[in-house]
């Protein structure tokens, strides 16, 4: 077996990393260290600083107009999403909470970005199974409850169009995943991982990007 984990990943070569990648801007710096202050015991739900240049690049590259979001917390990488978006796209973004989203809220609209981003506050398979059931997502952001996972992806699939991409994070789970004796979120996660690498629908690769994060194109 090949190993390609020997480079660890040090504070330096972290901030390294940062360093070289394209910078957040005001408002998004604003949202993250708003985030931190105001919601501390939370804010190890926010996408990692890194992850928001790259969900931007991926909406570049894949060229999306419709994007859907399962999981928002205080709207950080819709924020980055949105911003990457091409005139006349839009974000459906899906959570269940009015108070965190709220800080997403404001930081869109102080990026000029708040008329591409609709919020539905309702449990996420709802909000999915009221959409229509044929193709139309070209991008999916999928950052949610870990329980739920096959149930979002089982939504999303069907509806996503040829070439779409769906971006799961946390499929490392803190590296809960390689425990045989996982229980809870590792343990759905484990399962979730399992179901995503068998699914013939769909081209998948896992990278160790932060908390891990898996790219699925739609064949």
């Amino acid at each position: 077996m090949t190993k390609g984990n020997e480079t660890k990943i040090t504070d330096e070569l972290y901030a390294y990393m940062l360093a070289h990648n394209p910078p957040l801007d005001a408002v998004q710096r604003e949202l993250v260290e708003t985030t931190y202050a105001r919601l501390p015991d939370h804010a190890g739900m926010q996408s990692a600083e890194e992850q928001g240049p790259l969900l931007a690049f991926l909406v570049r590259l894949t060229g999306a107009r419709h994007i859907v979001e399962v999981g928002t917390f205080t709207g950080f990488s819709a924020l980055a999403m949105a911003q990457a978006l091409p005139a006349g796209g839009r974000l459906i973004a899906c959570d269940v909470s009015e108070e965190w989203t709220a800080y997403g809220r404001e930081a869109w609209a102080k990026a000029g970005v708040a008329d591409r981003i609709e919020l539905r506050i309702a449990p996420a398979l709802d909000t999915l199974r009221a959409m229509p059931a044929e193709p139309h997502i070209d991008f999916a952001y999928l950052d949610a409850d870990k329980g739920n996972y096959i149930a979002y992806w089982e939504e999303l699939v069907p509806r996503m169009r040829q070439g779409g991409v769906i971006t799961t994070d946390n499929v490392l789970f803190h590296g809960g995943v390689t425990d045989p004796r996982a229980t809870g979120g590792a343990a759905a996660i484990q399962e979730f991982n399992n179901h995503v690498s068998a699914d013939p629908r769909m081209d998948s690769v896992m990278l160790t990007v932060s908390d891990g994060l898996t790219l699925s194109r739609k064949r």
